[in-house]
């Protein structure tokens, strides 16, 4: 088996279990009567041996696809699904912290990414910049944008180093990340991961923009609300 219809399998088991864990989530988190405080520590406890499952059984499948992988840029799509799948495991143990905690977890992530195909990370940050309190909604698009446009660079854009400009007021965020890659006839600019990128932007009344970058490379622009009035989906 190949590690793309390895990846595409065990991707649809994600979606299929992930499903059924935020059933259980929607489920559990309904008010429940007096009477029924049993039946929702139940719903609870179901919750969480099914995201154990998810990480413990497809999380040390995706392991061995990183580490036996022959090409780098496949092993960063096996990790790339690893994360989103901690992003499932994770979504509703707590809230996720300020702007600046997600950041920092944001920063690693990508961090480790690029330095697994050898890309450098020059990451641009003040260290006054707003940090709002973000909930488990804004910091899970936040992730999953951030997380295509550092695959776009790696597997599209040819690039050797990528740029990351944080700028934010109590407001709104502004990220851009800039490659110096060919340029955006080269990088992946339409497709799914593109459109769903847009998608998650809007649910955080922002948007996001590709253009040229200074010199050579492709730069993203995201710009997005951080007020708790940002819409939830359900």
């Amino acid at each position: 088996m190949t590690l793309t219809v390895a990846l595409l399998a065990l991707l649809a088991g994600l979606a299929m279990l992930g499903a059924f864990a935020f059933a259980c989530l929607r489920r559990s988190a309904r008010p429940a009567p007096v009477a029924g405080s049993d039946h929702a520590a139940a719903l609870a406890a179901e919750r969480e041996r099914i995201y154990a499952d998810l990480h413990d059984d497809l999380g040390a499948k995706l392991l061995q696809l990183i580490h036996t992988a022959s090409d780098p840029r496949q092993a960063d799509l096996a990790r790339a699904v690893l994360q989103d799948l901690r992003d499932v495991v994770t979504r509703s143990r707590g809230e996720p912290g300020t702007l600046c905690d997600v950041l920092a977890d944001i920063r690693v992530e990508a961090t480790q990414r690029l330095a697994a195909v050898n890309l450098q990370l020059d990451w641009q940050q003040e260290d006054d910049i707003a940090d709002p309190a973000l909930n488990q909604h804004q910091a899970l698009h936040l992730f999953r944008i951030v997380r295509e446009a550092i695959s776009n660079a790696i597997r599209h854009a040819g690039a050797t180093r990528l740029r990351v400009r944080v700028d934010a007021t109590p407001e709104r965020l502004t990220l851009e990340l800039s490659d110096d890659g060919i340029g955006r006839s080269g990088t992946a600019t339409r497709g799914s991961g593109t459109r769903n990128m847009r998608d998650r932007a809007r649910e955080l009344d922002g948007n996001v923009t590709w253009r040229d970058a200074t010199g050579h490379g492709t730069k993203v622009i995201l710009s997005v609300a951080l007020n708790e009035s940002a819409p939830v989906s359900p």
